[in-house]
């Protein structure tokens, strides 16, 4: 117990407990079997259901929403609490259709099943009434049936307070109320984002997914009538043999399924939040994902999380090697296409040297598998040659970071940016690019008070939510944090104890902000000096700042400088070293942060360990056996360059899809035919394989184990859940044939052993082992060899040999590309909801196809004004480097003469980096792709919208605090079971009608 904890008295035993929280914690943790239908602790009371109600200071109250006090005497099993929790129960049963043997939701999990059997109940009082609404199918991921829903309301306070999307409500002064998107839409045309929380906290069948409907039961995929007999049996028996025989059955029939359904415990293969659930699958088909404790995320998913899962058994996936002939490719085996890389890269190796070959590893693979692939490059081939996509993204914030607390990484975690005073996104469109991330700001923005800022080119959801939204000039955030920073020095607003005894270097860089003052601010950004002047006195009046940032500021060629200046603000006002502040650079793919802790870089190996430094060589070289390469490798953005110049003759790429997502698209592929020998390894022929002489078929995350690194430095394991299709493998078994095929001589058996040799290499990774990842436990890196690990940086200082923080004198690099007479457009670009970067995978999946079926560009209604342009018409867009056709979307979340494109398309003529160019943020070399101007070419064609109306973005939501139970109890037929404990008995002989569950 801490300190301020206490005891409260339970059934006369003492338990501990914290000041304040929901007495059923308390009696959870003892162990009490006490019903709890509405309750879900990661939602908090909702206080519907009446179950959970106990008996304190001798008053009947509900358990969920009674907050422990000292001297509290709790007893459980008076008459007056069990009677009264089974007259409650009762009423919910009202609502409900037991028919639990032949129904998908019977796997053990079913909270209304399990408090039937725990109440003993025998004999149903209240008549189950049918609601007077059909079943909405429309959503093309799950279904609502009312005549299931026990009203408990778990699905509207998901909904409203923990995803915050604020679609589901409950009419409760409706004669029949029912739970309603956007006040009574079909699903499929409201405000729902499919991201899948209110299927998982429905405590019963009323909310399911499609893909366990007739799938998850022995006797559940029977023709309807056969269906609906079979429940009228099992209801016509409950009179006369009552519940106890057909649940013994049910459960019987539920035991039967755990023989056929599996479950897995696997790490999301989408973005950086790094959200872990399990799968159930049976044999290769994939029910569904069931999120319950995630370390990052808790029960919660996005679209693709939880429905984005198609792509795994498409028939498009690659499932042998094949060998180009011509322009054809044929079928190989796995020893003919190895061969022949070895071949290929021996002669070029001879013929031009190691430096002649590049690897380029990839952030949706495991670490292990990053961890090979610069083995190869480095212990096998001899190269430094070596990168991974971090590079297109996350480099420059790296960077700001190295230069000024010397780790680059998240500083805290995913928590404590809910715990923060002040959340500031810059450059992120959070709930679309981190969804699961976004719902912890939303959270607690709007249950605590927590402030927003956010500054973005796009009116996107997180600045229509921010207090403050601030729209700078393109390129130009460097200015403005800088400005701030100088504002707050010059005002003496600084944290100065924690300058004086953390923090070097504050006269030079004092003198090298000069210049940007807020009137030099407001020129350049375009944002008035009050409103900096707000930002400024915000951070240093907040209780804890944490700053978000992503593409939206990497990709500009001042990339690197404006991370830097970003932590330099943070260290100004000393939001370094305690929860809830500090810096978050928002990683993009899973594994992106992963891939390049493993060292697939050109100038660091694992743990960020530079290959210029000989002890870190000669510390390799004893464990591998081999040398190490001295001289300086290429970054994937110079060995493009590096073929047009005849130095680069072989590339091997793993799951990257280089030819749509590197810059300026179109000399990208040209480099690709220039090549004397490329492989490319992937799951699908994507388009890059086109150009490819050996494509080696991978298998994606749910075909391996192996481990991911969030973007908040979570270590976590996922676990083989299917069998790797046809003749595809994991792409740690590829790269150790490719790597025997050169004669290295590896004999890596399981992931869990190349772990094992990461860890005795990498100081970060020093106590990571599988035993303590083992399930859902997680480890956030520095990770000490006793396994203690580091969910906060910088608590004792930072890793600099003095262990004090720098700030680092930064430059503002202009952008460089600015719109012109010729090419008047600012072009922008990013990640939508629904779809994965290029779309690779969800492209794969029907239900979100039907969500976004493809890209568009988003003009602003002044701009459609001017060139008379409607939602719909055909349009060309041409940079200086490429062109597309594509479609117009007029909406209001750009502005003026800036246009936006998403990069998710299922047609590499249309990607968007056909328009992108090849200038850099130079430290970095991580392409500007922010950086764009263009002309629009308005075209005779006109095609419908390219935003269909079953798309969320139309609809309004209807925000509320949540369940509002408060209008439940106010309803006349509403009484509390707890005012009259002879209740149940009196419900035997009460035969009048139920009206949602309350009367």
């Amino acid at each position: 117990m801490r300190p301020t904890d206490f005891e409260v008295q339970v059934n006369g035993v003492p338990q501990p407990a914290v000041p304040g929280e929901p007495l059923i914690e308390v009696l959870n943790r003892a162990g009490l079997e006490l019903p709890q239908v509405c309750y879900h602790p990661q939602l908090g009371p909702i206080q519907t259901c009446d179950t959970c109600l106990v008996t304190v200071n001798g008053e009947i109250v509900r358990a969920c929403g009674t907050p422990v006090t000292a001297g509290m005497s709790v007893q459980t099993e008076t008459l007056a609490a069990r009677e009264s929790r089974v007259t409650a129960f009762d009423k919910l049963l009202g609502n409900h259709l037991l028919y639990c043997t032949v129904c998908d939701n019977n796997n053990g999990n079913c909270v209304v099943h399990n408090t039937t059997a725990l109440l003993k109940v025998e004999h149903q009082f209240t008549p189950y009434h049918p609601k007077p609404y059909p079943k909405d199918e429309s959503n093309p991921f799950y279904r609502y049936d009312p005549d299931q829903c026990i009203l408990c309301g778990r699905c509207v306070e998901a909904c409203q307070n923990l995803q915050v999307n604020e679609t589901l409500t409950i009419n409760w002064e409706d004669p029949h109320p029912r739970v309603l998107w956007d006040g009574g839409r079909p699903i499929n045309e409201s405000s729902c984002v499919s991201c899948g929380h209110c299927v998982t906290v429905c405590p019963c069948n009323a909310l399911m997914e499609k893909t366990m409907l007739g799938e998850a039961g022995l006797m559940t995929d029977l023709p309807l009538p056969m269906f609906h007999s079979a429940v009228d049996l099992v209801k016509a028996a409950e009179p006369s043999i009552g519940y106890g025989p057909i649940l013994q059955i049910s459960d019987t029939e539920a035991a039967m399924r755990e023989g056929s359904i599996k479950r897995t415990k696997t790490v999301c293969t989408y973005c950086g939040v790094g959200c872990s659930f399990e799968v159930w699958t049976k044999e290769r088909y994939i029910l569904k994902i069931e999120p319950t404790h995630g370390p990052a995320n808790g029960v919660s998913t996005c679209i693709k999380g939880k429905f984005g899962w198609d792509y795994v058994n498409s028939d498009k996936r690659l499932t042998t090697p094949l060998i180009r002939e011509g322009d054809r490719f044929r079928e190989a085996s796995w020893e003919e296409a190895t061969a022949l890389i070895a071949r290929r890269f021996s002669e070029i190796k001879a013929q031009h040297g190691p430096d002649a070959l590049a690897f380029i590893a990839s952030s949706k693979c495991t670490n292990e598998e990053a961890y090979l692939m610069q083995k190869l490059a480095r212990g096998v081939v001899g190269t430094n040659n070596m990168d991974n996509c971090s590079r297109y993204c996350q480099s420059p914030a790296t960077m700001g970071l190295w230069r000024t607390v010397g780790y680059g990484g998240d500083s805290g975690s995913i928590h404590d940016l809910e715990r923060a005073g002040l959340v500031i996104g810059i450059g992120t469109n959070t709930a679309e690019s981190h969804p699961v991330l976004a719902t912890r700001v939303k959270r607690a923005h709007k249950l605590r008070g927590q402030r927003l800022i956010v500054a973005d080119l796009r009116e996107q959801e997180m600045a229509q939510r921010a207090d403050l939204f601030i729209r700078p000039n393109p390129g130009t955030d460097f200015v403005w944090v800088t400005a701030v920073a100088k504002y707050i020095l010059d005002e003496g607003l600084e944290d100065r104890a924690f300058l004086e005894k953390w923090v070097n270097g504050l006269d030079e860089f004092r003198a090298s902000i000069a210049p940007y003052t807020l009137a030099y601010a407001e020129e350049v950004t375009g944002i008035s000096q009050d409103v900096l002047k707000r930002i400024a006195h915000e951070i240093v009046q907040a209780d804890g700042t944490c700053i978000m940032w992503a593409m939206g500021v990497t990709q500009q060629c001042s990339g690197s400088e404006t991370s830097t200046a970003i932590s330099n603000l943070l260290l100004v006002t000393g939001n370094y070293m305690r929860p809830g502040a500090g810096s978050y650079p928002l990683r993009g793919h899973n594994n992106v942060q992963g891939a390049s802790d493993m060292g697939a870089m050109p100038n660091f190996v694992g743990g960020y360990q530079k290959v210029d430094d000989p002890a870190v060589r000669e510390k390799f070289a004893a464990k591998w056996g081999v040398e190490l390469p001295t001289n300086a490798g290429l970054d994937n953005h110079e060995m493009v360059h590096a073929i047009y110049e005849g130095t680069l003759r072989a590339m091997y790429l793993k799951g990257e899809e280089m030819g749509i997502v590197d810059s300026n698209a179109n000399y990208v592929d040209a480099a690709f035919e220039k090549l004397d020998f490329f492989v490319v390894q992937d799951t699908f022929f994507s388009y890059t394989a086109s150009f490819a002489d050996v494509v080696l078929p991978a298998s994606p995350s749910l075909e391996k184990d192996g481990t991911f690194t969030n973007t908040e430095r979570r270590i976590q394991r996922l676990y083989r859940a299917l069998e790797p299709l046809g003749d595809s493998k994991p792409d740690w078994e590829i790269i150790q044939l490719v790597a025997n095929a050169l004669g290295a001589g590896w004999n890596y058996h399981h992931p869990s052993e190349i772990m094992e040799e990461i860890a005795s290499l990498t100081p970060l990774y020093a106590g990571v082992t599988y035993e303590r990842l083992e399930g859902f436990k997680s480890l956030q890196w520095p990770v000490l060899p006793d396994g203690s690990d580091t969910p906060l940086l910088f608590t004792e200082g930072f890793p600099f040999p003095d262990g004090k923080a720098r700030l680092y004198p930064a430059e503002f690099i202009p952008p460089q590309e600015v719109p012109d007479a010729e090419y008047d457009l600012h072009f922008n670009n990013g990640r939508m909801l629904e779809h994965f970067h290029e779309g690779n995978m969800t492209f794969k999946s029907p239900g979100i196809t039907e969500k976004v079926p493809g890209t568009f560009v988003e003009v602003s209604p002044e701009l459609a004004r001017e060139r008379g342009l409607e939602s719909g018409r055909y349009v060309r867009l041409v940079s200086r480097h490429g062109a597309v056709r594509l479609r117009v979307l007029v909406t209001d979340r750009v502005e003026g003469k800036q246009v936006y494109m998403p990069m998710n398309t299922p047609e590499a003529r249309q990607a968007v980096n056909r328009l992108t160019g090849s200038h850099t943020d130079p430290s970095t070399h991580t392409p500007a792709y922010k950086d764009t101007a263009v002309r629009m070419e308005i075209l005779p064609e006109e095609g419908e919208n390219p935003l269909p109306r079953v798309n969320p973005r139309y609809w309004r939501p209807t925000p509320q605090p949540g369940v509002e139970v408060e209008r439940k109890w106010r309803r006349p037929d509403y009484r509390f079971p707890g005012d009259n404990p002879n209740r149940a008995r009196i419900a035997r002989y009460d035969t009048s009608e139920s009206v949602g569950g309350d009367d």
